[in-house]
């Protein structure tokens, strides 16, 4: 008998699969929950991630069906694959949470967040602001004498970098809404 010849970490022949399950790896995923719009439903989804400390570093919530009264929640959130893996489960198993999706890994999907952004500055830097946010595609829904007021939208790496790029020209406040995602094609 000839012996079998199976590489390490090999699953193609085997049944057993030789590769570590495990990683140390933070990897960030967009994960999209359909649920019911009712009262304590977002304490309930933001509990399980407070309870267990896990981050969230973008949430949104709008209602998305007026007559089944269902919300969705869209939430940006780091972990290692195993972390991504016990948070969709956990989520799943909540009595009003209808579906849970990992757009970041069912496929590809498009991202996009808005930014308010109020700049102040004088002569030099208020021409400089301006450029920039022509070059960003930002618009100025206000102005005054002394400063302007910048929306933008786009993913967020592009708010980010439009918000480093306005802290010297006299960044005073900024809000955004989080990210809002869906997954691209027809399903």
């Amino acid at each position: 008998m000839s012996a079998l010849n199976i590489e390490k970490g090999s699953s193609k022949h085997s049944a057993y699969n030789l590769r570590p399950t495990f990683s140390d790896v933070q990897e960030t995923h967009t994960l999209a929950v359909l649920v019911d719009n009712e009262p304590g439903v977002l304490a309930r989804v933001i509990g399980l991630f407070a309870g267990r400390g896990y981050n969230i570093e973008s949430l949104t919530v709008a209602e998305v069906d007026h007559t089944g009264h269902r919300s969705r929640i869209t939430i940006v959130t780091t972990g290692t694959p195993q972390v991504i893996e016990q948070i969709k489960a956990q989520l799943g198993r909540i009595v009003p949470v209808h579906e849970v999706h990992d757009l970041t890994t069912e496929g590809r999907a498009v991202e996009r967040e808005l930014a308010l952004f109020k700049v102040a500055g004088q002569g030099e830097k208020r021409v400089e602001a301006l450029r920039l946010a022509d070059i960003f595609r930002a618009n100025v829904v206000d102005s005054t004498l002394e400063s302007f007021v910048f929306q933008i939208t786009g993913t967020s790496e592009k708010v980010d970098a439009f918000a480093e790029l306005m802290r010297p020209l006299g960044l005073i406040e900024m809000a955004r809404t989080g990210v809002a995602a869906l997954s691209r094609g027809t399903e």
